[in-house]
């Protein structure tokens, strides 16, 4: 049974309207208009007042929900959803997860570490092995979809993973196929970037990303499924990081329609 999203977005919401910042100065001649994510909706109760508060602010379009996580339920799925009852505020994805400490909505999952998904340098290390089981991780995307659509009444706007672990060998697979059956309706993120060729090894993670996002965004395509044109929001996590400053540089060379993270 295919599912259809709530509504219809027009996908590219105007960055200056609902960030507050103008992208027309700083990446070309022409405004762009892009989505300003943020993911682990659930994974708090502090979290999820933030990304609501920021959402009514204008600050965020877009967040993805964990459904797996401890502060998920549907009341708080209720309480984001009703930002849009007036008109679309922010997109609603679905964050799948599938590394620790979560534990599995399925009962058949594995591996498994003390009954949790295991950290995402295993998890990661076995897909790009291929020692994954592909039924159990179909199996396991498709419960947190129908999780999704059974606490919001609908399907997500859009799919993404916690860690970027969607966008890994089989983990991807499963996930595509699942969407292509269930949502083909909704878009995907990818996190290809748009820099040029040199300057993507000052970025480890960055680099990461843009490699693992060529072959999602490819099978995405074969499919009939949707992606972002491009994506930007990595950095070195550390004290001496200024956000402030790396975020117009985030927007940088980015085409409308575009997620920042």
């Amino acid at each position: 049974m295919a599912f259809t999203a709530k509504r219809e977005w027009d996908s590219r919401v105007d960055a200056k309207n609902t960030t507050g910042s103008d992208a027309t100065a700083i990446g070309g001649s022409q405004r762009r208009r892009i989505w300003l994510c943020a993911d682990d909706f659930g994974i708090s109760p502090a979290v999820n007042t933030a990304i609501r508060d920021l959402v009514v602010r204008r600050r965020l379009n877009a967040t993805s929900a964990m459904v797996v996580a401890p502060s998920f339920h549907r009341t708080e799925a209720s309480a984001l959803d009703a930002l849009n009852v007036a008109a679309p505020r922010v997109a609603i994805g679905l964050h799948v997860t599938l590394t620790g400490p979560f534990r599995p909505l399925s009962k058949s999952f594995t591996p498994l570490r003390e009954g949790a998904f295991p950290p995402l340098a295993t998890m990661a290390g076995r897909a790009l092995m291929h020692q994954l089981e592909p039924d159990a991780l179909a199996a396991e995307i498709t419960q947190q979809l129908e999780s999704f659509i059974d606490s919001f009444g609908h399907a997500p706007d859009f799919v993404d993973g916690h860690h970027h672990i969607h966008l890994f060998p089989q983990i991807s697979d499963a996930l595509l196929a699942v969407v292509a059956k269930t949502a083909p309706n909704v878009w995907l993120r990818q996190c290809g970037r748009v820099l040029p060729f040199a300057q993507r090894f000052a970025d480890r993670k960055g680099l990461v990303l843009d490699i693992l996002s060529y072959r999602f965004r490819r099978r995405a395509a074969a499919l009939g499924l949707h992606t972002n044109p491009a994506f930007a929001g990595t950095y070195e996590f550390d004290d001496a990081a200024d956000f402030a400053a790396l975020f117009p540089r985030f927007l940088d060379r980015l085409p409308d329609g575009s997620v920042v993270m």
